[in-house]
């Protein structure tokens, strides 16, 4: 085979793949988003609080759950806030707090600690995420798609 007609061959292969990447892009783009992940339950964390984290860390339910936290400080008075629900529950060492809400808004949201425990207080952070994140992912499928794209053109 000749050189130039393996150039020609080469150059085809890359534009059928540089058009494979960007009809990818649109999919990730036009793809609806599921409704839900499922019908609402009612979801219950036991969160222990102590010098300076929460156990989980992270508690993740879908959009129209009702969620259950039950906040138990191990050492000292910790307290619980849910940034954007505007929700707070304070927890003595050694007994249960419960705190009871449905997750209407979704997204990420920062809990903190709303008692000051110590001088890692300001330090002491979960996140609820209620929701699955779709956007999150999908930026991240157009990163990859994008970089792959260009590192193909580049390669000219």
């Amino acid at each position: 085979m000749s050189k130039s007609l393996s150039t020609l061959l080469l150059a085809l292969n890359r534009n059928k793949l540089l058009l494979t990447i960007a009809l990818l892009m649109v999919g990730v783009i036009i793809i609806p988003i599921p409704a839900s992940a499922g019908p609402p339950t009612e979801r219950v964390f036991r969160v222990e609080a102590s010098r300076f984290a929460y156990s989980p860390s992270i508690l993740s339910v879908n959009p129209g759950d009702r969620v259950v936290i039950e906040l138990v400080a191990t050492d000292v008075v910790h307290g619980l806030t849910i940034d954007g629900y505007g929700l707070e529950i304070v927890g003595d060492p050694g007994q249960t707090a419960r705190l009871t809400f449905l997750a209407d808004r979704s997204g990420s949201f920062r809990f903190r600690c709303s008692a000051t425990c110590g001088g890692m207080h300001p330090f002491m952070i979960g996140k609820l995420q209620v929701g699955q994140g779709i956007f999150y992912w999908r930026g991240a499928a157009l990163t990859i798609l994008l970089a792959a794209g260009i590192a193909l053109r580049d390669k000219r």
